[in-house]
C-alpha cells in the first residue's frame, strides 16, 4: 500500500515552474535512427571524472538509443527557441528540418548551440516515473553567447 501523495501534481508542476532552468536538447541512436529530445532536467554531477546526468520520462521513445549507450547533449543558445520546441514533439521529423551536425561520436548535436557534450551511459537509475541517465562526458566544445532560459513556463533570456 502506498502512501498518499504530501502534495497534489498540479501544485507540484506550479511549484517546479519557478525553477529557472537553461534548456537542452539531448540526442541519442536508436536501432532505426537518430532519437532525440528537449531536456530541462539535465545537470552536471562530478568534475573528476566528468560526470553528467539528464532525467527522461520513462515513456519516451529515446530509451533504446540510452541502452545503446551513448548520449550527445547541446546546450541552447538564447534565440534557439524554434529547435527547443521542434525536439519537443515525439517522431522522427524533427530531424528533416536540419540545423543539426554529426559530433565526434557519430551522435547529432545542435548546430550554434552553447556547449556541446558527448557522452557515454554509465548508469541508469529508476527515478519514479523517469530514468536518471549518468553519463561520463568523453568530449566538450563551447562557444561564448547568452544561454536560452526556461522559467514559469516559458522562454525567458538575461538581462544584461
Amino acid at each position: 500500500m502506498t502512501a498518499p501523495l504530501a502534495v497534489d501534481a498540479p501544485a507540484f508542476r506550479r511549484a517546479l515552474a519557478q525553477f529557472a532552468s537553461g534548456v537542452t536538447v539531448v540526442t541519442t541512436q536508436g536501432p532505426e535512427g537518430p532519437l532525440g529530445l528537449t531536456v530541462t532536467a539535465f545537470s552536471s554531477l562530478s568534475l573528476d571524472p566528468p560526470l553528467v546526468l539528464v532525467c527522461i520520462d520513462r515513456r519516451s521513445e529515446t530509451h533504446a538509443g540510452f541502452e545503446r549507450g551513448a548520449f550527445a547533449v547541446s546546450l541552447l543558445a538564447e534565440g534557439q527557441e524554434a529547435v527547443s520546441q521542434r525536439f519537443a514533439c515525439g517522431g522522427p521529423a524533427k530531424f528533416a528540418e536540419g540545423g543539426l551536425l554529426p559530433g565526434e561520436s557519430g551522435l547529432l548535436l545542435v548546430a550554434d548551440a552553447l556547449a556541446h557534450l558527448e557522452c557515454r551511459v554509465t548508469a541508469a537509475v529508476p527515478g519514479g516515473d523517469h530514468v536518471i541517465y549518468l553519463g561520463q562526458v568523453e568530449r566538450a566544445a563551447t562557444r561564448e553567447g547568452r544561454p536560452l532560459l526556461h522559467h514559469a513556463r516559458g522562454y525567458r533570456r538575461l538581462e544584461p
